[in-house]
């Protein structure tokens, strides 16, 4: 476990800002009835028994408290390990539409956090310890007693003002009541300012959450505003102003005015100007969230923000406030999607594409986007070779992935999934055209999931794509199907949407990824090699699972009726499997492992990878280079200069 994702998880998850204030509007029957429409729709799982309400019990502890700083273990002991007669009992109560064990547990933790802020007092007036690690939070057990929950907390206090010095933000005075802010916020949730009925309903909530999650680690339950929250990740766009905010304690300042935003456009807004009020309602003491959606709203409609400006005059610092009207606009996070640059080699270009996810909209997907990119280098310079990056992509709208794919085969199979019931459908490019049909590498590492391990597994089975980066990817072969439809944000269930996983897919090989990742053909390591990440390192994954390979189609799963017509269509220009890379394979190798070896800094940075305390952020002490990227661009150089001489030769050998 690195230093950085423990730090994470220590100030961020345990302090996660506020979802929402209100809970989802649950009952004891709808809350039941959700559970069941998630079990009849899960891959694997379809009735509660002893192993899925005990893994729920765990998961409860961990929605309540995930890093062991309220419960006692004497107070989740039962629930930690539990019995046979408990669970029987829990699935009984279940049957019943009875979830007041979990309502009893909720009421402990209403407790804890009285004792929490107790603890707090006392913590803030004792000297911080000086040895604090953060590989004491590593595998951390609950606390026995009260006095080992202090020291535990004292430890935390001086990990985070270790942090703070790190971080270099504002104060350590303002970075502690930030945090304090944020477990206020956190603890608001689960108090619901007293009341009884949102109390209960949040406990429900929590269960959602906590069943969802035994099913598998993709099984999900999403309050209503988290359900909107996955719908902006998933499509890269949302309606507002076009503005990144931070949060102030006073206000939250504008860092950043995304480009083609309103806040930019209308040009009254500056990065720097900090919003105290939203259409008059103050937002000091608010959480982050809160105030992005007071600000979100509908496209064509006006937010008010009442916005303090400080500027420096002379040496007197004058403060201007001011109210100004917004009109909101929808806002295409294009910086998060894709990048693309051209590397100068010989007489000619090489590509790097870089998708960050695969996505889709009214005008833009990541198919068009990559086809365009790649067209107009074409056009404009003798392009030599193709970098398709996907590392860190985890994901997104699977029909793009095969829209992805299908720019650089003809057409084919491109991924099957099958279901619970064991029926297979097949995925397939339909276009024989190729928008690129020369030297093509997948840059990869165990970041790139689900939709990524697709594309990067099934142009290596055809041979077309030479994989490379860490040695796996994350290993996310299964597929979920969410609740609420694309563009329906506005008819978000009140009660909560869910994705679930509904089966597995498999590439044209017949291999799914799942559990296990893909493989690439040449290792170059990265910041993540080292990383414990992945599928294997999930609660409770899903196993692997092979069919049979499908590189001759049949369209045997398409009705009789329509596969001759689709058969006449289908059949010419279908993608073979070949062996492009096969001849210089070896050599890459090799020659890769050699510069690798030989580059003093690359050795220095693979020593920094490997330490328990690796910080992915001090890539920056190694000239602030992307050295996987690096050396795979080498790899590439490699291929073109082989493959050239390769063909040159050939008519040589041909005439004698």
């Amino acid at each position: 476990m690195i230093f950085n994702r423990l730090i994470f998880s220590i100030l961020i998850i345990v302090f996660s800002a506020v979802a929402e204030a209100k809970p989802p509007e649950l009952t004891p029957h709808s809350t039941h009835k959700k559970a069941e429409e998630i079990f009849k729709s899960h891959v694997t799982h379809k009735e509660l028994n002893p192993e899925i309400s005990s893994r729920t019990l765990k998961n409860y502890l961990d929605e309540l408290d995930p890093t062991k700083t309220y419960l006692l273990a004497s107070e989740v002991a039962c629930w930690d390990e539990p019995k046979g007669e408990l669970l029987e009992a829990l699935i009984s109560n279940y049957k019943k539409e009875n979830f007041e064990p979990y309502e009893a547990m909720y009421q402990v933790m209403i407790q804890a956090i009285k004792r929490r802020n107790e603890l707090e007092k006392k913590v803030a007036k004792l000297p911080t310890p000086n040895n604090a690690k953060a590989s004491d939070f590593k595998d951390i057990t609950w606390a026995k007693n009260e006095s080992e929950l202090e020291s535990r907390l004292l430890t935390l206090r001086a990990l985070q003002l270790e942090t703070a010095d790190q971080l270099e933000i504002d104060s350590k005075e303002q970075f502690m009541q930030r945090l304090d802010k944020r477990r206020a916020s956190r603890e608001d949730e689960v108090l619901q300012g007293g009341k009884k009925k949102l109390q209960k309903q949040q406990a429900l909530s929590y269960f959602l959450k906590s069943f969802s999650s035994a099913l598998d680690s993709h099984t999900v339950y999403f309050t209503p505003q988290e359900a909107n929250q996955f719908m902006v990740q998933v499509q890269q766009r949302l309606f507002g102003i076009g503005a990144q905010l931070r949060d102030d304690l006073t206000g939250f300042t504008l860092v950043r005015l995304l480009e083609g935003g309103p806040a930019l456009r209308d040009g009254h807004l500056k990065a720097g100007d900090k919003i105290i009020a939203v259409n008059h309602e103050p937002v000091a003491g608010m959480d982050i969230i809160e105030a992005v959606d007071l600000i979100r709203g509908p496209k064509g409609t006006a937010v008010g923000l009442t916005v303090v400006r400080e500027s420096n005059e002379g040496e007197e610092k004058k403060t201007e406030k001011f109210d100004i009207e917004v009109v909101r606009d929808e806002i295409v996070l294009k910086e998060t999607r894709f990048e693309v640059e051209k590397v100068p080699y010989g007489n000619g270009m090489i590509a790097l594409l870089r998708l960050f996810s695969f996505y889709q909209d009214p005008n833009d997907s990541s198919a068009s986007d990559l086809k365009n990119a790649l067209n107009e280098i074409k056009k404009n310079e003798n392009l030599l070779g193709v970098i398709l990056d996907l590392r860190g992509n985890a994901g997104g709208l699977l029909p793009q992935a095969v829209a992805v794919t299908g720019l650089f085969i003809k057409k084919g199979v491109v991924v099957s999934v099958k279901d619970s019931e064991g029926n297979i459908q097949h995925l397939r490019n339909f276009d024989g055209a190729l928008t690129w049909d020369g030297p093509l590498m997948v840059l990869t590492n165990k970041g790139s999931a689900s939709a990524a391990e697709i594309v990067a597994q099934t142009l290596k089975d055809y041979g077309r794509a030479l994989l490379i980066g860490d040695p796996y990817t994350w290993g996310k072969g299964s597929y979920q199907l969410f609740t609420l439809e694309a563009g329906n944000v506005n008819k978000i269930n009140p009660q909560g949407e869910y994705k679930v996983t509904r089966g597995l897919y498999y590439t044209v090989s017949g291999k799914s990824p799942q559990l296990t990742g893909t493989k690439v053909d040449i290792e170059v390591p990265g910041g993540l090699t080292e990383l414990e990440i992945g599928e294997s390192f999930a609660k409770f994954p899903l196993e692997n699972d092979e069919i049979a390979p499908n590189y001759v189609d049949n369209l045997a799963d398409i009705h009789p009726f329509h596969r001759g017509k689709m058969m006449r269509m289908y059949k010419k220009d279908q993608q073979k499997k070949v062996d492009l890379y096969g001849p210089y394979l070896e050599v890459l190798r090799k020659n890769s492992a050699h510069r690798i070896k030989q580059n003093r800094n690359y050795q220095n940075f693979l020593k920094e990878v490997k330490k328990e305390e690796f910080d992915i952020e001090s890539m920056e002490k190694y000239g602030q280079n992307d050295l996987q990227l690096e050396e795979s661009l080498n790899v590439m150089k490699d291929l073109i200069l082989m493959e050239r001489l390769a063909n040159e030769l050939l008519p040589a050998a041909a005439g004698g």
